[in-house]
């Protein structure tokens, strides 16, 4: 009698290693966000920034009073604009408060934001006392330096030895020096808050590998901290030159664009042909004009710094 062994063959599975995929459910799918979740904020700011623009751009080749119907003059607002000694004057000292803007914020929003993200005592205190003016408007801020300042009752009064006869808003010089002070003085904090979130992303295994080495402080911050901020540095200035170019209430408030015209910058100017003056074809291009150049000269920044071609999220990575 002979036995036959037949030996089971093991059913099929998964080979070991290997991962087995839930089933597709609708449940489970996750896709990207349609449009439909971005039309809510699409079509504000199309009605909101987009028409409006339009319509500047539109009015920028009108003669309109605010009351008659509008005209069309063609490019004869733009011409007189190139022949205006006013408009000229006032490129150059919009460019002028910008380049003091950027070059008193940088630095000091840089020293602060690397400080404020360190671990000092009394750290937080004197941060949140720091941070008060970039709680205030621009016209409370405006007003609070023009009642500090004046020269009949502010501080300037009873320190003429400082401050002469006291009409810093006299000259332009000292006008010029009070308008990038207040701004400074304001929008600072601002920017030190981009700078403390920035150095507070840098990873600490690079300082550490600094002391190793025998870097001091200095040297940490020059060689690890300033190349880590770069991102953050070129965000920081194209917000402040933007800034700088539209301008408005500061000027109003403090120096209503002068002695005469000393500190009549493009965005008062704007101000000044289109609701002073009523001609608001004039005042439309000198807008659409401040917008043209905000907008190279911050795609300037961009190319030359190289900020377009990086892609890493890591600060300071190209």
């Amino acid at each position: 009698m002979t036995t036959q062994i037949t030996s089971a063959r093991p059913a099929a599975g998964p080979h070991k290693g290997s991962r087995r995929r839930p089933p597709a459910s609708s449940a489970t799918k996750v896709g990207r966000p349609g449009f439909a979740w971005a039309l809510p904020a699409a079509v504000f700011f199309a009605l909101f920034a987009i028409t409006p623009l339009i319509m500047v751009a539109v009015l920028s080749f009108m003669s309109w009073d605010g009351i008659s119907p509008p005209e069309f003059v063609g490019m004869d607002n733009w011409s007189r604009l190139m022949d205006d000694p006013v408009m000229l004057k006032s490129i150059w000292l919009t460019l002028l408060l910008t380049v003091l803007g950027v070059a008193l914020q940088t630095p000091l929003s840089i020293v602060l934001g690397v400080w404020a993200a360190g671990h000092q005592r009394n750290r937080a205190v004197l941060s949140v006392i720091y941070f008060i003016p970039l709680l205030l408007s621009a016209t409370a801020v405006s007003v609070l330096w023009r009642a500090l300042l004046d020269p009949n009752f502010g501080i300037p009064a009873d320190a003429a030895w400082l401050f002469g006869d006291g009409n810093l808003f006299g000259e332009q010089a000292t006008a010029i020096g009070v308008l990038a002070f207040v701004s400074t003085w304001q929008f600072t904090p601002f920017h030190t808050l981009i700078y403390q979130g920035a150095a507070r992303a840098i990873p600490q295994v690079l300082y550490q590998a600094a002391e190793i080495d025998g870097a001091g402080r200095y040297r940490q911050f020059f060689h690890i901290t300033l190349p880590q901020l770069r991102n953050s540095m070129i965000t920081s200035m194209i917000l402040m030159i933007v800034g700088g170019l539209t301008t408005f209430e500061t000027v109003l408030i403090l120096t209503q664009g002068g002695p005469g015209t000393d500190t009549t910058i493009s965005a008062y100017y704007m101000y000044d042909k289109a609701f002073k003056g009523y001609d608001f074809g004039t005042g439309s291009a000198i807008a659409l004009a401040l917008v043209v150049a905000a907008t190279i000269i911050s795609l300037i920044v961009v190319r030359v710094s190289g900020y377009d071609k990086m892609r890493s999220s890591m600060e300071g990575v190209s």
